[in-house]
């Protein structure tokens, strides 16, 4: 009789502990959303494929830059050293301006399986502009859907560049043409 009692009361002290630390994550867990946090969960951050080999994060929420779906090894010709699915853009929300408009940071990688340097990286990027100065050395809109990585000099094999924009919407980035050094 003493010892079920001891187990109902253990019992019953750790469903209340249980519910009072899941109320308190509830009340102070800063901008929870279920939606997102499934979507974690399964697997998938809510992303949208703009070409090959390039993704866009959209969980306003999220800093982390991540690739959604693997990296499959390029079909190459033979004898070529590189192509544009050696490159990798990556890019998501960061925290506004002061003045409230979006910004974006940009990853811009060098995945090339050979080894190879690739230079003179264009990508398409429409009317590209930033309400925040991006260094021209990184990346320039040299005309309409044209936009130059590194200024044209060569990404090392593994590189990454990075940088940040600010507008009010997010540009689809995805590479047009690049040329093995």
């Amino acid at each position: 009789m003493m010892m079920t009692r001891r187990v109902g009361v253990v019992v019953t002290s750790s469903l209340l502990v249980f519910f009072a630390v899941v109320a308190a994550v509830l009340l102070f867990a800063p901008a929870f959303d279920h939606a997102v946090f499934m979507s974690i969960r399964h697997g998938s951050m809510g992303s949208s494929s703009s070409g090959a080999g390039n993704n866009t994060l959209t969980a306003t929420h999220r800093k982390l830059l991540l690739r959604a779906t693997e990296m499959d090894e390029p079909n190459r010709i033979p004898g070529e050293k590189c192509s544009k699915a050696d490159i990798v853009i990556n890019q998501g929300p960061t925290g506004p301006l002061p003045s409230g408009i979006p910004t974006y940071t940009v990853e811009i990688m060098n995945v090339c399986a050979s080894g190879c340097d690739i230079s003179r990286i264009h990508l398409t990027c429409g009317w590209f502009s930033s309400a925040r100065l991006v260094n021209p050395r990184i990346f320039k809109r040299l005309h309409y859907n044209d936009c130059l990585v590194n200024d044209g000099k060569p990404l090392v094999n593994g590189g990454t560049l990075s940088f940040q924009y600010a507008n009010t919407f997010l540009y689809h980035l995805s590479v047009s043409s690049v040329s093995c050094s």
